[in-house]
């Protein structure tokens, strides 16, 4: 027995057979539509830590990146409201609800390292040497030899 693929249907022919497929589509270009309209409303610098989650039930729900830019909206939320209730797509909108939800990508944070001078490292020579306890004057010495050599 083989296996034989059934075979390839056009993406226009998926979409108008899968109904939850047409739907999802359809909400997701709801979405995008009503996402230009807010950004045309917004100021340029909150556009991109702003995303419009759904409309339902005269409810816009707004989601930002942090909490700085959820109490920027909120400030601006009355104008923001009164500008989208006058365009047609927002008939019916009574209140905006701004979330805070971070983004999903993990952000990496670069250490920072200090480099030591050479006038540091024989500050701390110098101060070694005038320590009695052993631990101390130890760490100050591996501290004092992570200076960087002058080229």
């Amino acid at each position: 027995m083989t296996f034989r693929p059934l075979p390839a249907k056009a993406p226009i022919a998926l979409l108008r057979d899968a109904k939850p497929l047409q739907a999802m589509l359809d909400q997701a270009m709801r979405l995008g539509r009503l996402q230009a309209l807010v950004d045309e409303q917004l100021e340029a610098t909150a556009r991109e830590h702003c995303r419009v989650a759904s409309w339902r039930e005269g409810c816009l729900l707004l989601l930002t990146s942090n909490g700085h830019w959820a109490t920027r909206l909120h400030y601006q939320q009355r104008r923001l409201l009164r500008q989208l209730q006058a365009l047609p797509e927002f008939v019916g909108l009574l209140k905006i609800q701004i979330k805070v939800r971070p983004p999903s990508t993990q952000t990496h944070h670069v250490a920072r390292t200090a480099e030591l001078s050479s006038a540091a490292a024989e500050s701390l020579h110098s101060a070694a040497e005038g320590i009695s306890d052993p631990k101390l004057r130890a760490a100050l010495e591996r501290l004092a030899s992570k200076a960087k050599p002058r080229e």
